[in-house]
Order: C-alpha cells, then sequence, then structure tokens
C-alpha cells in the first residue's frame, strides 16, 4: 500500500498539525511514514504546507512530485499545487473559503468540504482543517477512525486533554458523518 498527500493552508489554520497527526496515526498502525513540513517566515497568516507519505513499504524520500491526494484549506492552496495532482486523485478542498469553480481539474475526485461552517457548528473555527481531516480519513478509508482517534490523544499532552480532546474528536467525527453525506450523493460512474 502506497498512498500520498499534500495539505495545504495558511498558517493559523492547522494544516501542519493533521498532516503530522495523520502521520502520526498511520505510524501506530504500523505503516513506514514521512512527514514533510514547509512554510513561509511570516508564519501564522503565510503559506503552510506539507508532505505525508504512507506506505506499507519502505520510502525512499519524502519528496512527492505528483501526489494522489490534496486537502486544501485556501485558495492559495488551490491557485499553487492543483495541477501537481495525479490524474484520478482525490483534490478535497474548504469549499467556505475556496469556490468551486476555481477548481480547474475535471480529472481528479473533487470533494468539496464546508469545514468552516461544520467546525462553527461546533462552536469553533478554528477546528476546520481537523473536519477536512475526519471527511480525508472516512474518504479515503486509509487509516481506522480509531486510530487516527487515539494518536489524537497521544499527541494533545494531558494536562491539555479538558481544554482540547474533546472539541477535536469532535471535529472528527463531524467530517467522518459529512464524509458519509458526501458519498451518497457523488455520482456513480
Amino acid at each position: 500500500m502506497y498512498y500520498d498527500a499534500i495539505i495545504a493552508g495558511f498558517g493559523g489554520q492547522g494544516v501542519l498539525f493533521i498532516g503530522n497527526l495523520l502521520a502520526y496515526a498511520a505510524m501506530e498502525e504500523g505503516y513506514n511514514v514521512t512527514f514533510m513540513p514547509s512554510y513561509g517566515v511570516e508564519m501564522r497568516g503565510g503559506t503552510a504546507n506539507c508532505n505525508v507519505i504512507i506506505s506499507s513499504e519502505e520510502i525512499g524520500s519524502p519528496v512527492i512530485d505528483a501526489p494522489c491526494s490534496a486537502i486544501f484549506m485556501n485558495l492559495l492552496s488551490v491557485e499553487r499545487f492543483q495541477d501537481f495532482i495525479s490524474p484520478g486523485g482525490l483534490l478535497l478542498f474548504n469549499d467556505s473559503l475556496i469556490d468551486p469553480s476555481v477548481v480547474s481539474r475535471a480529472d481528479v475526485v473533487q470533494l468539496p468540504v464546508p469545514a468552516n461552517e461544520l467546525a462553527s457548528e461546533l462552536g469553533n473555527s478554528q477546528l476546520a482543517s481537523l473536519v477536512a481531516l475526519g471527511v480525508y480519513v472516512e474518504w479515503t478509508q486509509i487509516l481506522k477512525k480509531e486510530c487516527l482517534e487515539e494518536a489524537m490523544k497521544r499527541m494533545i499532552p494531558p494536562k491539555m486533554h479538558e481544554r482540547f480532546l474533546e472539541a477535536n474528536l469532535s471535529a472528527l467525527r463531524r467530517g467522518y458523518a459529512c464524509a458519509t453525506s458526501l458519498r451518497e450523493t457523488q455520482p456513480k460512474g
């Protein structure tokens, strides 16, 4: 098994956190992983992205030339990275901030997710990236949801569990439910 992704947005959206969480959960599930973050010097508000590779075999390089999937949280990410996705791949994008007409790839599965709205319904729009990750994991079935949630519990320091854990898990679960709904409405064929 081999699966890779580019996750991109602006600093402060949590794209590096969800990439790290995805990699950590895959490692906990026994896969070989790489996680390669990249961010501008501006930090919050600047461009941030990461590459994640999950494989049952050894990984030769953390560099991804043509990812088979992507999670894009803002418009700049779509404009910058959409052309690199492999034909037939998955392009999940936050249509709270990205007009679907900007996504110009007809040769990939386009998965618009209202991540900001779904996170706001949970009471915290900062959870949008976790909603998107929940959709991604449920849609791709690349990892067991239980492993992702266990990895979340391990990544958040115990003294922070009361403040963050339940909200973060709720965001992932909202994403799982969204993916199930989206799968039912996707055209067959």
